[in-house]
């Protein structure tokens, strides 16, 4: 099948679920989550929009693997990959903070091919197709040429201890020594924004591929550069992401290493 249609249906399919969880955010209770760890919680809501996401892919698509953030992989193998964050930015989602997101990519023999990320509150559709550019609700988006003395730079992190110091230490120079340095609680919705000019950056130490999957094809599609820490191009295995809109990436990578991360 051609990824034109294939990108229709996965659309048609995330948007309704979208739609589902629009209703049930804005009469969601938080003392209904659970716990997955110390740093990371789940709702009913995120195994229901996996469960319809998933359900949909293997209706169509029943030959291909699946990687979700709460089932994991499928038994399938296959040169086609769908990762697929059914609510990323949970606990934004849980205390009716809009800024949560459905994050949705596809790969093709390890590389991603197709990213989607629909940020249902804010009325957002974010796509973008290998080769084909990036778009925000079908207009076509492009990186900031932001200096680097005016950068909004972001950053999120794993729920390991290790993780979390490496990033609060990064927050902390930024914080000190830049303009700004936000974390806005979906790691989806930055990259989202670094590739629409929102932000410049995002750094990521214990990067989870079902969050930033999408977002970096729509990082690269928009004229950005997504590396780890080392500067090595991206890939499943990296355990940390930089994403930014390319001119001030040699200048986040040199604080990397200054900060020993």
């Amino acid at each position: 099948m051609e990824l034109k249609k294939i990108k229709i249906i996965a659309i048609k399919n995330i948007s309704l679920v979208g739609e589902m969880l629009k209703k049930e955010y804005e009469k969601f209770d938080r003392s209904k989550i659970k716990l997955k760890a110390r740093h990371e919680i789940v709702t009913k809501y995120d195994l229901l929009s996996e469960k319809m996401i998933t359900e949909e892919i293997k209706k169509h698509f029943p030959d291909h693997q699946i990687l979700a953030e709460e089932s994991g992989y499928n038994k399938n193998k296959s040169d086609f990959l769908w990762i697929i964050d059914p609510i990323d930015g949970t606990t934004n989602f849980s205390i009716h903070n809009p800024l949560w997101s459905i994050s949705v990519a596809l790969l093709y023999k390890k590389e991603v091919v197709l990213g989607i990320i629909l940020a249902p509150m804010l009325n957002e559709l974010y796509v973008a197709e290998k080769g084909k550019g990036a778009y925000l609700n079908g207009k076509k988006i492009k990186v900031s040429t932001t200096e680097k003395d005016k950068n909004i730079n972001t950053f999120c992190h794993s729920r390991k201890k290790s993780d979390i110091k490496k990033a609060v230490k990064y927050f902390s120079y930024q914080k000190m020594n830049g303009l700004d340095c936000r974390q806005l609680g979906s790691a989806a919705i930055e990259l989202a924004y670094v590739s629409c000019g929102r932000i410049e950056s995002l750094v990521i130490p214990g990067a989870n591929s079902w969050d930033v999957a999408a977002g970096v094809l729509l990082v690269e599609e928009a004229g950005g550069i997504v590396t780890d820490f080392s500067n090595k191009k991206w890939n499943l295995e990296s355990p940390d992401i930089v994403a930014s809109n390319k001119k001030n990436h040699k200048n986040i990578i040199r604080d990397i290493k200054k900060l020993n991360l």
